[in-house]
């Protein structure tokens, strides 16, 4: 379940808080009772396959042909 984070807009009062995906967004602030409002964060973002790494992007003729001209230049 996700983990949403309000604020209040009348007494600034910030907490997080879980929540399922069917359940309504808090309105009432618990503190005060005034209105929440829900704030927005950055996502985590997670890179699962192949292609996000430097050597997956690349094919092995031009990862291996740097190398290949520097040991013929020795």
């Amino acid at each position: 379940m996700p983990t949403y984070v309000y604020s209040c807009k009348d007494c600034d009062h910030a907490f997080e808080t879980v929540q399922s995906f069917n359940e309504d967004s808090l309105t009432v602030c618990p503190e005060c009772g005034g209105v929440l409002r829900k704030k927005f964060n950055s996502v985590g973002v997670v890179f699962k396959g192949s292609g996000f790494y430097r050597t997956d992007s690349r094919g092995s003729s031009s990862s291996t042909a740097p190398a290949a001209a520097s040991s013929a230049a020795s």
